[in-house]
């Protein structure tokens, strides 16, 4: 699966299926670094403290092997087996609310962790993190130098309530009236969305970039929004306005779509009753519209058709017309009354 990154955080793959990634901030992942590198640091003192227990029985070469291995199984293996087996996640990042994925936004592989931890132990423990500073800090999405090489990216999988429940865009009350006369049919989905996003980590960003982005996304969307807005309204106020007047029309028009399926079940008299989404129930039968019933009359008197165009009747005679939907078709040889028939009077009927 190719996948290209058209702009920060958002990603489109393959299937042109457009995924939200939240890039992991430089504060957030050296907070989960820290934690990883306590941990690292206390595994190799606990390490070292029983090879120096094993060196009192032992030679001098098995001291020198033994620490070797140790500090290959803590300061690579560490890393690489805890994002092979959790997914993209060391004791740190899962503290923090992160993950490292692909690039393409699928899991992290080992081939890709390996890669990663090889990096790590030259970035932090070589060269104490400055090459990872550095490239993070030019990077636009992150990346240190262990990223570059296994094509992998650091996320935040963590958000908050607010930003997942509840609408992110409100109407002011002071902009509803020139909302309503907004023509929003040239908006794209692309551009309305990088709007919600702005709007949903607005109090994240620092003040300079807040308004700089807001300015620029608001000129965006009103070359393609009409009428113009009031002067003297902040960026963020007005895309509010414009993305909540767009969802309550679009809730709109889908509350208008669902009452004219009712309208068309209710006027259909041969239409079966509405099943739900999920179908019917586990164990229960699919409702079958119900047949109408043959009034009963005299003996000997003729049995009217159970329907104005003629249908099989209760006698098994059929009567000319075609059948309606639902009716019962009757299999096999007409019966036959008990008794002696008497032959009609008079030529037959035709048509």
């Amino acid at each position: 699966m190719v996948a290209r990154a058209v702009e920060d955080g958002e990603l489109v793959v393959g299937e042109a299926v457009a995924l939200d990634l939240r890039v992991a901030r430089l504060a957030s992942r050296g907070c989960a670094l820290l934690l990883d590198l306590f941990v690292q640091f206390t595994a190799l003192n606990f390490a070292f403290v029983l090879v120096g227990l094993v060196g009192t029985v032992a030679d001098s070469a098995w001291v020198v092997g033994l620490s070797i291995l140790v500090m290959a199984l803590v300061l690579v293996g560490y890393p690489c087996a805890f994002e092979t087996l959790t997914r993209g996640r060391t004791l740190g990042k899962l503290a923090l609310g992160l993950r490292v994925v692909a690039d393409d936004g699928g899991p992290v592989r080992f081939r890709q962790a390996l890669v990663r931890a090889l990096a790590g132990v030259i970035e932090f423990w070589t060269l104490y993190g400055a090459p990872a500073l550095l490239t993070s800090l030019f990077n636009r999405r992150g990346k240190r130098l262990g990223d570059l090489f296994a094509g992998t990216l650091v996320i935040q999988e963590r958000v908050s309530a607010a930003g997942m429940y509840g609408p992110v865009a409100w109407m002011p009350p002071f902009l509803s009236g020139w909302a309503r006369t907004l023509e929003l049919s040239r908006l794209p989905d692309e551009l309305a969305m990088t709007a919600r996003q702005y709007l949903a980590r607005f109090w994240e960003l620092l003040p300079e970039v807040r308004d700089s982005l807001g300015e620029r996304i608001t000129g965006e969307v009103f070359t393609v929004v009409g009428p113009p807005p009031p002067p003297g309204v902040r960026p963020e106020i007005l895309l509010s306005a414009v993305l909540a007047e767009r969802r309550h029309r679009e809730e709109l028009r889908l509350a208008r779509q669902r009452e004219l399926r009712l309208r068309r079940a209710a006027r259909d008299p041969l239409a079966p009753p509405p099943v739900p989404a999920g179908g019917p129930a586990k164990g229960q039968p699919m409702p079958v519209p119900p047949v109408p019933s043959v009034p009963a009359g005299p003996p000997g008197a003729p049995v009217p058709p159970a329907h104005p165009g003629g249908w099989p009747t209760a006698t098994g005679v059929p009567v000319g017309g075609p059948c309606p939907v639902g009716a019962p078709v009757p299999s096999g040889p007409y019966p036959v009354a008990p008794g002696p028939v008497a032959p009609p009077a008079g030529p037959y009927p035709h048509g």
